[in-house]
């Protein structure tokens, strides 16, 4: 029943999704009064991981100098459900026709999914995350369409990416030693589509074709016209060019 096939469907998703994200600046005045832009680094993994290293960073020696930069976006995949509201006929095809006009490539319907995703920004102050936030929401509205080369039948697929919500929160504990961090989370929803393996159909280039006066031929078989299917080879197996002719069983002579 299984074969093996990989779309890269979720990899597509996930490096489509961060690079969204992937250029995001925010400019900073240094104690000069000169202006400073930084790139905000992005990178993948759960929120707890990072809130996990911004502590331990916070409670590490004077003597030590690794410390976890902030800003910084992280963002991960928090959910995977299936979208029975998108569902279609599943034994459909969607053709391609081959490279040689002979034959066809074809993908059975696909099966929708809906995948969220969370995307945190972690900053030390309000200012610099209100700067990220702003450079982000005005594009969803609440959604942004991407488009994804899946394989080679579906090769632009659009996927929406919703924008659900944004919460923020303030993790400083009020402690002198504690780095604050605040964290904005913003909630997205992708609408995919997953796809079987790709298959292969060739033309049909001969048929033989039994003309009889009975109902079973196997009885009384009087005629037999074979129809090749192509008038010129390619020198390698194959055929240039297809070829089709029409019979009409009630005017063969008996």
């Amino acid at each position: 029943m299984f074969t093996q096939f990989y779309n890269e469907a979720i990899r597509k998703l996930v490096i489509g999704f961060g690079s969204l994200f992937n250029d995001i600046r925010i400019v900073k005045t240094n104690p000069d009064g000169v202006d400073e832009t930084i790139r905000v680094p992005l990178s993948y993994g759960p929120k707890e991981k990072f809130l996990r290293r911004i502590e331990e960073s916070s409670s590490i020696s004077n003597t030590s100098k690794v410390q976890i930069t902030l800003p910084r976006i992280g963002f991960d995949i928090t959910g995977f459900a299936y979208d029975s509201g998108r569902k279609t006929n599943k034994l459909r095809k969607r053709k391609v026709e081959a490279g040689d006009g002979l034959g066809y490539s074809y993908n059975y319907n696909e099966v929708p999914y809906l995948i969220s995703f969370g995307l945190y920004v972690f900053t030390r102050n309000q200012n610099d995350n209100l700067q990220i936030i702003e450079q982000i929401l005005p594009y969803f509205s609440p959604e942004f369409v991407v488009s994804f080369n899946m394989n080679s039948v579906n090769k632009k697929v659009d996927v929406p990416i919703v924008l659900n919500g944004v919460s923020t929160v303030d993790e400083y504990e009020g402690d002198l030693v504690t780095r604050r961090a605040i964290v904005y989370t913003l909630g997205f929803g992708t609408r995919i589509r997953y796809y079987r393996g790709v298959g292969k159909s060739k033309q049909i280039l001969e048929t033989e074709v039994d003309f009889s006066e009975n109902v079973d031929p196997t009885t009384h078989k009087f005629e037999t016209l074979a129809i090749d299917g192509t008038t010129t080879s390619d020198g390698a197996g194959g055929y240039k060019e297809p070829y089709t002719e029409t019979i009409n069983f009630f005017d063969t002579d008996v």
